[in-house]
């Protein structure tokens, strides 16, 4: 008895046309392309706001980082801007550009991020002494 192919996880639903710039249909072009990416859907990407928002140590937001990489295949990158940072927006937190990831999930982790920062000062020290700004010069 032939046995059925497992069900595929389910994808992210494709935005509409000229909406979005995740560019989705490249994934598809390229039979190689990391398609890792759609996985995360829109019911998933609110769990993620969730936890991100539940944030309370740099480790956690590191987990989180490494998990996005591990699973997504999409690098997470906070750090100063070139300007001081006096407040949660002079962080320049982003997503690598992956094909397939989703406007407003680029938007929107970062921001979640920035309400973690504003919430928990600590963990924006230590992005800062992560990145020498507090160190002895």
């Amino acid at each position: 008895m032939p046995t059925s192919p497992p069900p595929s996880p389910p994808l992210r639903t494709e935005c509409p046309p000229g909406a979005c710039i995740c560019e989705r249909a490249r994934l598809f072009d390229d039979p190689d392309a990391d398609r890792r990416v759609l996985l995360l859907t829109r019911e998933q990407e609110k769990r993620l706001i969730e936890r991100i928002d539940a944030i309370s140590t740099y480790a956690e937001l590191q987990r989180i980082g490494q998990r996005l990489y591990e699973q997504l295949g999409v690098r997470l990158h906070i750090g100063p801007r070139a300007n001081e940072v006096r407040t949660a927006r002079g962080f320049a937190i982003e997503l690598s550009p992956v094909p397939g990831l989703c406007r407003k999930t680029r938007q929107a982790v970062p921001a979640a991020i920035r309400r973690c920062l504003d919430r928990h000062p600590e963990i924006a020290y230590a992005v800062l002494d992560a990145h020498d700004l507090l160190g002895p010069r």
